[in-house]
């Protein structure tokens, strides 16, 4: 009759360029105010604007911590076996603090500030936080560049005081601040970019590259924001720059990888996917972006290495079955291509795509009856899944109920599948 169609998610789901999609709204549900306030005794070295980038950081820091503090206390956060700093870390790219009153007499700088959530929110954040590797280094990165600006900040307000404000010192000491008020336009532009403000996002980021120009994580996560808004080639410019200040962090050549290989450049996506792994060889999805890669360019067995290995780091990845399922169905072996899916389908029972993918490899096999049974079930998580339509279709007509497909077909060409129309015409078939 005619022939099964993959799935509508191709024979390799994209990955997106990650990282941005779990703050829930916390605008909605029971919130919480946390209020602190923090007085900072200015030197001689000190400016207003100074005073005031060490004290909104020293607030900040006294809210993360007793927001903290409740909700290891009072929500399940108790039970995900972290310590006080990384609560504070993840807790960090959530939530925002929010200046209520400041005053500057010249000689002190005085801010109240507060943090607006809701505590049950915050705490699921953190439990997806938590299990996401890459996130949580990214806020760590930046939480460890806060750290060692206010040390440097502190160790040199001191040196100057004994030196009574040396040229070179001071010079130091206000590049110490501006990398310090750099890494608070970093968390910020992480909230904008969690709330989907990406070109406000982006403006964050600029604003820290500005005070601190050598900020390799704040060109990483530009060049993040420029490729989910599309701007691919800017996000390269942004990583590459990203890369030449720290060479060493795996993180923005996997970001390249992925930006590469959305810009349909494999060799060059495999290459970046490459060096990543050298600098981190345990990030399950680098091993999956590095298949996706091989899978386009038809290196079907280069892919299902790299699964296997993806798969290795974390045997409950739903999308590394079903794409090794996929890989090892385009090599003609749907035995195996059925127990990837099988198992993929146990971890993710909601994914269409997967169902469709199994009832492909069964109808290949001849057993129509359970490639039915799968598109059915793909059409019930997904009514409008065109393709599922096609194949259910396909497989009646082998099965000798042309009723049943030529209804299946007629539903899958009003949905827009061109093989169901083109068969549908050359029969004569209207739909």
């Amino acid at each position: 009759m005619a022939t099964l169609t993959k799935c509508r998610h191709g024979a390799v789901p994209s990955v997106a360029l990650v990282f941005f999609f779990i703050m829930p709204n916390l605008a909605f549900g029971e919130t919480k105010v946390f209020v602190e306030e923090y007085t900072y005794q200015a030197s001689e070295a000190d400016s207003k604007l100074s005073s005031r980038a060490i004290a909104f950081e020293q607030v900040k820091r006294l809210l993360l911590e007793k927001l903290g503090t409740y909700l290891e206390a009072e929500t399940e956060v108790k039970n995900f076996q972290l310590t006080k700093d990384q609560i504070v870390t993840l807790t960090a790219g959530i939530v925002r603090a929010e200046i209520i009153d400041e005053k500057w007499d010249g000689k002190t700088y005085f801010l109240k500030a507060k943090i607006t959530a809701d505590p049950k929110d915050v705490a699921n954040s953190i439990d997806k936080l938590r299990q996401d590797r890459q996130k949580t280094k990214e806020l760590e990165e930046t939480r460890k560049k806060a750290d060692e600006a206010l040390r440097e900040v502190e160790k040199l307000k001191k040196e100057l005081e004994i030196a009574k404000a040396e040229k070179p010192n001071l010079s130091q000491y206000n590049e110490a601040v501006n990398r310090l008020s750099a890494t608070d336009w970093l968390e910020k532009g992480y909230t904008l970019e969690e709330a989907g403000k990406r070109q406000e996002a982006i403006e964050a980021y600029t604003r820290a590259i500005e005070l601190d120009p050598k900020d390799a994580m704040a060109y990483y996560f530009r060049g993040i924001a420029y490729s989910m808004l599309g701007d691919d080639r800017q996000a390269i410019r942004d990583l590459d720059r990203a890369i030449e200040l720290n060479p060493r962090d795996a993180l923005p050549y996997f970001a390249r990888g992925l930006t590469y290989k959305h810009l349909k450049d494999y060799r060059r996506a495999i290459r970046d996917f490459d060096r990543a792994i050298e600098l981190d060889p345990k990030d399950a999805r680098v091993y999956f972006s590095r298949g996706t890669a091989y899978a386009m360019l038809g290196e079907y067995r280069q892919a299902i290495r790299a699964y296997d290995r993806a798969i290795q780091l974390d045997p409950k990845y739903a999308t590394a079955y079903y794409n090794r399922g996929v890989a090892y169905a385009d090599l003609g072996d749907h035995q195996r291509a059925i127990k990837d899916f099988d198992r993929a389908i146990e971890l993710d029972p909601k994914d269409a795509g997967v169902y469709n993918s199994r009832g492909i490899s069964y109808g290949i096999l001849g057993d129509h009856h359970r490639a039915i049974k799968d598109f059915h079930r793909a059409i019930q998580l997904d009514p409008k899944y065109a393709t599922a339509y096609y194949n259910r279709g396909i497989s009646y007509g082998n099965l000798g109920k042309n009723q049943q497909a030529i209804n299946d077909l007629k539903t899958a060409a009003k949905l827009g599948e061109r093989k169901a129309q083109d068969f549908l015409k050359s029969m004569g078939i209207s739909w």
